[in-house]
């Protein structure tokens, strides 16, 4: 039993440590083998967590064991479950035991990834996979650079202000930036952040495909510049968040380059599909980008926080953002000795690198590749189920492991309304009984149910079992519909 004695040292015997640690590891271990078997939704007011957490601020303490169980037992339940077989919405974080541990170390050992003289290892290690990287989507390693971030926003924040300085330099009150309607908000939000108006920001419109219209977008441009504007970026999509829609990025970046513009690909989602058979075709122009935002707490399996921002020149970061105060002078060390602190906005940084090292150096990029390319053939694998149903319509097709479909039956007249009506009742009925996670969204002006597929441990299994339950509720919400018309 840990005491529970003011120790203002804030220390644990050993004999207490390892018993409270071994605790852990077995509910995580615990929580590896059993997910499956749970329910992946949490539900809760906000009324019911303030009944249940909240308290005064604990002066005196309380038995070690006694908070974790609290935790355990009250805490941890009141969350949804990502990485369980059926959470098909938003982007499921999959994770893998190895780079928990290595979080696990990475926080247990408290390094400091901001500066080399703090932790050449780290510096190094980051440095190491942030190569692999820039091989893996065709950057230039020798001249490229890169940073981890805490996810795809601040990714795309940090490019975004780098374009900024190396398009524009201090003033761009007349710049101009372009995005499709199907950009990530994280996009719109970095951009708002960095101090543009909303008079600067052109939305293109996306074609039948959910891909920025080309002809839509030269139009801007040419427009822009015969008003006297100074076009200076361009964000593309490998892989919506809606759709997993990729824009045509070869066209894109011969755009930039005939117009002088920076080719940011916010590939947060999709880029890691470069890895799959077929993802090569799909990202066709990829290594054209000035920037590119990878997530690997997405589609690389690690867990939460890791973004990525690579770049086709370091040096574009550190003349963005590195400062020199007087109290880090002598830690700067030579140019080959990089301080990340110099490439982003935080100085203060994790050692993000260790679980993309270790996980990579466990499992091999082998296995990475399969899982991809499994989570792609199982959602073609969801299409054609859905096809072969006379209940079910296909409004975004298998893309990059993400389909948006709706309860349509043959035969059925149904109007528009309705029909939206009884897709987001199925959607509130599968997430009220905590059997799967599954939400809509909103295309071409429909309502539709989206699946997104990235979890190398969900089945087709799963997805037929979900799917039967969404037909059992879509055909109740049209019963009391035709029994209302009666």
């Amino acid at each position: 039993m840990i005491k529970n004695d003011l120790n203002s040292k804030l220390r644990l015997s050993k004999e207490e440590m390892q018993q409270y640690g071994y605790k852990i590891i077995d509910h995580i271990v615990d929580h590896f083998e059993t997910q499956h078997s749970k329910k992946p939704v949490a539900l809760a007011s906000r009324e019911e967590m303030d009944s249940l957490l909240t308290e005064d601020i604990p002066n005196n303490p309380s038995p070690a064991n006694e908070v974790l169980d609290f935790v355990m037992d009250q805490v941890i339940p009141h969350s949804n479950i990502v990485s369980h077989p059926k959470s098909y919405s938003f982007v499921p974080g999959p994770s893998n035991y190895i780079s928990v541990m290595a979080d696990t170390i990475a926080t247990g050992f408290n390094i400091f990834s901001g500066g080399w003289a703090a932790s050449p290892a780290a510096a190094e290690l980051e440095i190491l996979t942030m190569n692999w990287l820039l091989d893996i989507f065709k950057f230039p390693t020798k001249k490229g650079g890169g940073i981890f971030t805490s996810g795809g926003s601040m990714a795309n924040l940090t490019a975004l202000v780098t374009a900024r300085r190396v398009k524009c330099g201090d003033d761009f009150s007349k710049a101009i930036i372009y995005l499709s309607d199907q950009a990530h908000s994280s996009n719109i939000k970095a951009i708002k952040v960095i101090g543009f108006k909303k008079e600067q920001i052109r939305i293109i419109p996306t074609d039948m495909e959910f891909k920025m219209s080309l002809n839509k977008l030269k139009n801007a441009i040419a427009r822009d510049r015969l008003e006297g504007l100074q076009p200076f970026c361009i964000i593309a999509s490998a892989g919506t968040t809606n759709t997993g829609t990729v824009d045509p990025l070869n066209e894109i970046a011969s755009i930039c380059e005939n117009e002088n513009l920076w080719f940011h690909i916010d590939g947060a989602y999709g880029a890691a599909a470069i890895l799959a058979n077929s993802g090569e075709q799909f990202l066709k122009g990829i290594e054209r980008a000035d920037s590119l935002t990878v997530d690997p707490h997405k589609w690389f399996f690690q867990p939460y926080e890791m973004g990525c921002l690579l770049v086709k020149n370091h040096n574009w970061l550190s003349g963005t953002f590195s400062e020199k105060p007087e109290y880090l002078r002598d830690i700067e060390g030579n140019e080959s000795e990089i301080n990340f602190y110099d490439h982003g906005i935080q100085l203060t940084r994790r050692f993000r690198a260790l679980k993309f090292y270790m996980s990579l150096k466990t499992f091999g990029l082998d296995a990475f590749k399969k899982a991809i390319q499994y989570n792609i053939d199982l959602a073609e694998q969801t299409e054609a189920i859905l096809r072969k149903s006379s209940n079910w319509e296909i409004i975004s097709p298998a893309t990059l492991a993400i389909i948006n479909f709706r309860y349509h039956p043959i035969g059925e007249d149904i109007s528009e309304q309705d029909l939206d009506y009884i897709n987001q009742k199925i959607s509130a009925k599968i997430v009220s009984s905590r059997d799967a996670l599954l939400v809509t969204t909103v295309l071409q002006g429909q309502v539709v149910l989206r699946m997104c597929l990235i979890n190398p441990r969900t089945t087709i299994e799963d997805i037929k079992d979900t799917l039967q339950k969404c037909e059992t509720y879509a055909k109740e919400e049209l019963v009391m519909m035709q029994e209302k018309l009666v």
